[in-house]
């Protein structure tokens, strides 16, 4: 019996023991299930242009009400400006949001044009036109030529080649002739949509220095 009593102290203590390391190992695995289950969530959370473009293709302003609307409008304003960069500019070129654009207001296309422009845009207009003029005719003309490459690089040359310009001859006459900045101000929320890509591309450029350089 003393011996029996013995060994059960004995196996106590063991458990007294390791019930420290019981519970740690408990916590790492809470730990571990928890950072995996959110990795998870946040994979399929991560907006894709093909997310983007299933959301557009199901989505019908002319069947929601008016605060569905602005709800819809807000989710796809920040799915686009959730993307990368080289993503958001794709999807602008491929004009993945121009079905639903289509169907807003003025009103809802300005806001959703002023959601959807990068942070800094307003200065980069200004700074763009503080610089001298053959400066900022050769930067609109590199960003053109930019855009275009991107958009045709997947296609043979000579589909690419008969495909019309990025941005329309008379659009690019405007832009050069009363400024970039004035431009835009004096622009409907259809042409500043049609002009996104290019500002985002000058902008871009301008980040990088870009504009600086004597060649594309």
């Amino acid at each position: 019996m003393a011996v029996a009593g013995e060994m059960g102290k004995l196996g106590a203590m063991n458990n007294a023991r390791q019930r420290p390391v019981y519970i740690a190992m408990a916590v790492l695995l809470v730990v571990w299930l928890t950072a995996w289950i959110g990795y998870r969530l946040a994979g399929q959370a991560k907006v894709t242009p093909e997310r983007l473009s299933a959301y557009t293709q199901g989505l019908d302003l002319n069947q929601l009400s008016a605060t569905e609307r602005a709800k819809a409008l807000k989710r796809l304003a920040e799915m686009l400006n959730q993307l990368g960069w080289e993503e958001r500019r794709k999807a602008r070129l491929q004009r993945k949001t121009d079905r639903v654009f289509e169907q807003m207001t003025d009103q809802e296309k300005g806001d959703f044009i002023d959601a959807t422009l990068p942070t800094g845009f307003k200065q980069m207009l200004t700074s763009f036109e503080q610089l001298p003029e053959d400066k900022r005719r050769r930067a609109i003309t590199n960003s053109l030529d930019r855009l275009r490459k991107v958009r045709d690089g997947d296609l043979p040359p000579a589909e690419a080649s008969n495909r019309p310009p990025v941005l329309s001859p008379e659009l690019q006459k405007r832009m050069f002739s009363t400024g970039l900045k004035t431009f835009y101000q004096q622009s409907s929320a259809q042409t500043k949509a049609e002009v996104a890509p290019l500002l985002e591309e000058m902008q871009r450029a301008m980040e990088s220095g870009r504009f600086f350089q004597n060649r594309p």
